[in-house]
């Protein structure tokens, strides 16, 4: 029987999905011993935090190779972990580049090793499919396509549903949403969802605000910024100026709900507001050097995981040297005032939500973590 299980959720995403999959556990074992890399939510629902998700807020190349000397002393006391607790399975959520590196130093051990929320080896080489067959033991997706993928390359995988739609309905109706952060429930709201990451954050915000200000003196529209957890607001306000800017902190979902439309910085983000049938843009940008490097590995078109998962453009996307405020502004007003342009993308982004499964993901998924030991 599994009694120990150690979980690497290394961003935002993963402690939420995260947080699913710890409470079925400790649902269908109370007594369970589960320890390891998560935040708030995760460790909420009673697993040990040995790292948080705050100290790994670092993407990219360049900014991989500044944070190397910290990876290591994290990857060498995980791994102390791994020899003195003994995990019966090691959960690998997401987070690719730590976690297939760490997979790879702690093999040896002799535990399961199971892989929920797969990389995403369709956008990069296949190399990396016959790295996961040689380290994992079982790939637990949340996308139809993936298990595909997975199975032509002979690698035991099982499809659980995306655990995004155990989560996905906003706290509050659009009324008490306004009378709680003092917007104007009359007007339209345009929401900024700028990412979890300091780092970001401060590439990508800047010119959400300027768009989204040019926007808003067009069409009297409300700025409405999600501020994720790892976020403090005074840190935004202290380096942005937000004058006639609502930040609203922990109602990230009621932000994308009630936003009329959404600039959103690409990641599962886009996806979030996709399920809840915003229109909305995706807007992107790091280093050159990292969006450089970016070009020559990845081999799909779009960024954006919800053109990706429908198989087609069906919002736009402003990567690097396009993401302009000027480009933000001139897009959005184009959408929003097309009804016909703005109507096919709900009808778009209603169908992309039936793609992803029925409610249930993290059950699924702990009930074959459970079984893997």
């Amino acid at each position: 029987m599994v009694q120990r299980v150690m979980i690497i959720a290394g961003e935002a995403s993963g402690d939420l999905h995260g947080s699913g999959l710890v409470r079925e556990l400790k649902k269908r074992n109370p007594a369970i011993d589960v320890f390891g890399v998560g935040g708030d939510r995760m460790k909420r629902e009673g697993m040990t935090l040995v790292y948080h998700v705050r100290e790994l807020g670092f993407m990219g190349f360049v900014e991989v190779i500044k944070h190397l000397p910290f990876i290591k002393v994290m990857e060498h006391t995980l791994e102390q972990i791994v020899k003195f607790k003994k995990p019966d399975v090691l959960v690998l959520i997401d987070y690719p580049g730590f976690n297939l590196r760490f997979a790879r130093r702690v093999r040896r051990y002799g535990m399961k090793i199971v892989y929920y929320i797969s990389p995403q080896v369709w956008a990069w080489h296949a190399s990396r499919i016959r790295t996961i067959k040689k380290l994992v033991d079982k790939m637990l997706v949340v996308f139809p396509f993936e298990r595909e993928l997975y199975e032509r390359e002979g690698v035991p995988v099982e499809f659980v549903g995306h655990p995004l739609l155990e989560v996905l309905e906003p706290g509050l109706e659009r009324k008490h949403f306004c009378k709680r952060y003092g917007i104007d429930p009359s007007r339209e709201i345009l929401g900024l969802v700028p990412g979890s990451r300091r780092q970001e954050v401060e590439r990508i915000l800047p010119v959400m605000l300027k768009g989204a200000r040019l926007v808003a003196m067009e069409r009297g529209m409300e700025i409405v910024v999600a501020v994720a957890p790892t976020l403090e607001e005074e840190y935004l306000r202290t380096m942005h100026r937000m004058d006639g800017i609502h930040l609203v902190k922990g109602a990230t979902y009621d932000v994308m709900a009630h936003s009329t439309f959404a600039l959103v910085t690409s990641g599962t983000a886009t996806l979030e507001t996709a399920c809840l049938e915003t229109p909305m843009i995706v807007v992107y940008k790091t280093s050159w050097l990292t969006y450089l490097i970016g070009r020559l590995l990845v081999r799909i078109k779009a960024i954006g995981l919800v053109n990706i998962v429908a198989g087609r453009k069906i919002v736009p996307e402003l990567i690097q040297h396009r993401a302009t405020a000027s480009a933000l502004a001139r897009k959005t007003l184009e959408i929003l005032n097309d009804a016909a342009k703005l109507g096919d993308m709900k009808k778009s982004l209603a169908a992309l939500r039936k793609q992803l499964g029925t409610e249930g993901a993290s059950a699924r998924a702990a009930a074959q973590i459970l079984q893997a030991g």
